[in-house]
């Protein structure tokens, strides 16, 4: 017998080999052949965990003269794109039989392999700055203990835009590129509580207090726990979509379309409060279920509807101010609904940012001169608040006597006090409105420190510890303003998890100070602050004499006139680049009578004709609008550099004095509206961001419907100055300089073409950056029987014979990715 201190495998702790043969035991091999140190490299114990069975039942060495190591293959060395999903795929023959196979990682940033006990794994590429490889191992092992391995590598390099553009088109669908999948949710009308009937859409339908509104506008996501019990900001699979519902396509909400609209005539209750639930804000709980279908919880606890009569409180500066008070609010603290909720802002802390956008035609105000002061007419035709109001809801005789939801759409002033009537009614709206998604009993607040505007996108900068922030708004009319409010306290990093996130709202967004854009020839600007006392804005302007704070708050307009802020075409959404923290501005649009020949600037350069249709119409002023960018030193700062990123044009228009990006088939669009970049939760926001772009056109909508974009902007100054001759409907001609980002190029492409006469308007992602929500708004908006509906979406979606009198509805489009990638990369 042998000594047991001379076997070749020796003694350890308390561990016995009692195999004394000489011939290559398993573990040996496996050292020889599967080096562990390796393995575990990539904090995967790969030969416990999926071949353990297998090593275990291969201890006896019988006949492992006649067995072979399996062979194996891990493929070639490949290379990819951060966010693109990557597939290794291994091969494993033996002749014998394959036992385990498995996938692990050995070198590079850490990654989450699926299906590593396979032949085939997947992967994300992870976020990189620079080109970056990852190295990974197949290994097998076969029924008698053999391994073999064989190694393999990704090379990752930034995230590009990774899909082919999708052609411009008149379809009566939403289309994306080839690998995408659409799905519709939250289509006008759905049922968001228990025990509501589903939607019948033949104008019969109520209830819209408990149904998604109307023309569906700005979205976001606001994550939940995997209970549904909680917020968790990094949720991609349980959430709350907080979307604004702006205006309505009236005549499909009604059986025949809407009666008692002539003048002098009375509108019936009914359908007045179907027409003013449908506007609003809705919060609906959404989830992803199996085969990543997603869908809303129609009797959620969450979901909510706040429309033009949910209670809203005051606060900031203009709390409390004589020019809010009414017969419905003595005081000037409350405040009735939200009303034409187009763009939308966000808080580290978890809450909604809602905007209230073209208010002031809701008001019937004609008749009442005789009983205002000068300084009221004045601050009422500032504001455009005049007419009979574009539905007449305020000739409704409500059922009950009492009912004052009507009549507070009547603005004109009595012979009595303000307390009197509701003269001071547009006042109460025009303001920026936060809201708690995840308290749905909580009372919205409308924070008057940041003015009162046709407000458009109210954008948040960095959150620096230490740095007070700030947000950032358009004002959405031609010859309007983009403004800044800048906190007037610096950022608490533990506030981001406050519970009382309302309270948080009032620490940040009830003191601080409203500025102005002021932009210079030589891609300089400023920011200049609306505070009574200042610059001319006091009781001595010889146009409006400013009271006090709040008035100056109440009538930011007119502030913004007097301090000489740069009036730009169309101000519309606001967006912040997550890594420069460069700002962005849509601005959609001008005419010739706001932006003549003679009237352009160096930051709204351009005065053109680009005719349309087989009839050529004339389309003279800046029918495509642009986008603005500024670059500031941080949150706090009162200057800025900016330049122009790209310019809407069709792709046929001149490119030295029209198309001055150099946009072609693939990317050219006009009338730029929604925007945002994507969350820096993800390879999408992460190094280069994409910037999503949307257009709400009508200069172009005889070549294509409306559509989305996506961009990977550079930085501002990445282009220089050039000079530019616009051209007059009589053949004149001007010069204009002005500052020209670098043409975009491949790094801005058509991703989405919305519907028939649709606006496409509202993105966000999860967290993740595998789901994109997308909002269609108005398609078939141009019909006015209904009829005869020009549009059947989102019916039609689904292809086939789609009935003649399907009425279309606003909705939410999800888009995923068919291999589980990061939408747009």
């Amino acid at each position: 017998m042998t000594d047991l201190t001379e076997t070749p495998s020796g003694y350890t702790d308390g561990d016995v080999d009692t195999n004394h043969s000489t011939a290559v035991t398993l573990n040996e091999l496996a050292d020889q052949r599967y080096s562990r140190r390796t393995l575990l490299r990539g904090s995967s114990a790969i030969v416990a965990a999926t071949m353990g069975s297998s090593l275990l039942a291969a201890c006896d060495n019988n006949n492992l003269e006649s067995d072979t190591a399996p062979a194996v293959s891990a493929g070639t060395a490949a290379a990819t794109t951060a966010g693109r999903m990557v597939t290794l795929a291994g091969s494993a023959t033996d002749d014998k039989q394959v036992g385990s196979v498995a996938w692990t990682q050995v070198a590079g940033p850490q990654v989450t392999l699926t299906n590593a006990s396979t032949n085939t794994a997947t992967f994300l590429a992870p976020v990189v700055a620079a080109s970056t490889e990852l190295k990974f191992r197949f290994a097998a092992v076969d029924s008698r203990g053999q391994t073999s391995f064989a190694d393999t590598s990704v090379t990752v390099t930034p995230a590009t835009l990774g899909f082919t553009a999708v052609a411009k088109n008149k379809l009566d669908v939403v289309t994306v590129p080839t690998g995408y999948t659409v799905t519709v949710i939250n289509r006008t009308g759905d049922p968001i509580a228990a025990n509501v009937p589903a939607y019948k859409n033949d104008g019969t339908d109520t209830n819209f207090a408990q149904r998604i509104g109307d023309h569906g506008d700005a979205l976001y996501w606001y994550g939940l726990n995997a209970d549904g019990t909680a917020r968790d900001a990094n949720s991609s699979t349980r959430g709350l979509i907080v979307q604004n519902h702006e205006n309505i396509n009236q005549q499909y909400l009604h059986v025949n379309g809407p009666t008692g609209t002539k003048t002098g005539e009375v509108r019936p209750e009914g359908e007045a409060q179907k027409e003013i639930d449908c506007h609003g804000v809705s919060v609906t709980e959404a989830s992803e279920g199996a085969a990543r279908a997603w869908s809303v919880k129609q009797d959620s606890t969450y979901n909510r509807r706040i429309t033009p009569a949910t209670p809203m409180a005051f606060s900031g500066p203009a709390k409390g101010s004589d020019l809010l008070k009414t017969v419905y609010s003595p005081t000037g603290v409350a405040g009735r609904g939200t009303i034409n909720n187009c763009a939308n802002g966000t808080t580290p802390w978890g809450t909604a940012i809602t905007c209230e956008e073209n208010w002031a035609g809701y008001f019937r105000r004609t008749g009442d001169n005789a009983n205002r002061t000068a300084r009221e007419l004045t601050a009422l035709a500032r504001y455009g608040v005049s007419g009979s109001g574009n539905y007449g809801w305020s000739t409704v005789t409500p059922a009950d006597s009492t009912n004052t939801l009507f009549r507070r759409w009547d603005a004109r002033a009595g012979t009595g006090t303000a307390t009197d009537d509701f003269r001071n009614e547009p006042n109460q709206f025009g303001w920026i409105v936060e809201i708690d998604p995840y308290a749905p009993t909580s009372t919205p607040r409308k924070r008057t420190a940041l003015g009162r505007l046709g407000h458009e996108g109210c954008w948040p900068g960095a959150f620096v510890v230490g740095k007070k922030p700030a947000w950032y708004m358009g004002d959405d009319s031609r010859r309007e303003y983009i403004y800044k409010f800048i906190s007037a306290t610096a950022w608490v990093a533990a506030d981001a998890t406050a519970s009382d996130r309302l309270a948080t709202g009032d620490k940040y967004l009830d003191n601080g100070t409203l500025y102005v854009a002021k932009f210079n020839a030589d891609g300089t600007g400023s920011w200049l602050p609306l505070v009574f006392g200042q610059n001319g804005v006091d009781a001595s302007n010889a146009t409006y004499a400013f009271a006090n704070q709040a008035d100056v708050l109440v009538n930011a307009r007119l502030a913004a006139d007097v301090v000489g802020a740069t009036p730009m075409d169309r101000p519309e959404w606001t967006a912040v680049n997550p890594v420069t923290g460069e700002i962005y501005v849509t601005l959609t649009n001008n005419n010739a009578a706001n932006r003549p020949l003679t009237g352009t600037d160096a930051a709204n350069p351009r005065h053109y004709n680009d005719p349309y249709g087989t009839a050529k119409t004339a389309q003279y002023g800046n029918p495509n609008g642009h986008i603005i960018r500024m670059k500031e030193a941080d949150t706090e700062a009162t200057s800025f550099t900016w330049d122009i990123f790209a310019f809407g044009a069709g792709a046929d228009l001149d490119k030295a004095n029209i198309n001055l990006s150099s946009l072609d088939d693939s990317n050219d669009f006009s009338s730029p509206d929604g925007m945002a970049f994507a969350r820096a939760t993800h390879a999408g926001g992460q190094v280069k961001p994409i910037m999503w772009l949307q257009t709400d056109d009508g200069a172009y909508t005889d070549v294509t419907n409306c559509m989305m974009l996506a961009a990977q902007p550079g930085t501002v100054g990445d282009g220089g100055a050039r000079t530019i001759t616009n051209t007059g409907s009589n053949g004149a001609t001007a010069t204009q300089a002005t500052r020209i980002g670098a043409a975009p190029g491949a790094n801005l492409r058509r991703f989405l073409v919305g519907p028939v006469e649709c606006e496409i308007t509202g993105v966000d992602s999860t967290p993740d950056g595998r789901t994109l929500f997308v909002g269609i708004q108005h398609p078939g908006e141009g019909a006015t029987d209904p009829t005869k509906p020009t549009s059947h979406w989102p019916d039609s979606q689904a292809g086939g014979t789609v009935a003649a009198s399907v009425r279309p509805r606003s909705a939410v489009v999800v888009i995923t990715k068919n291999d589980g990638g990061v939408v747009g990369l």
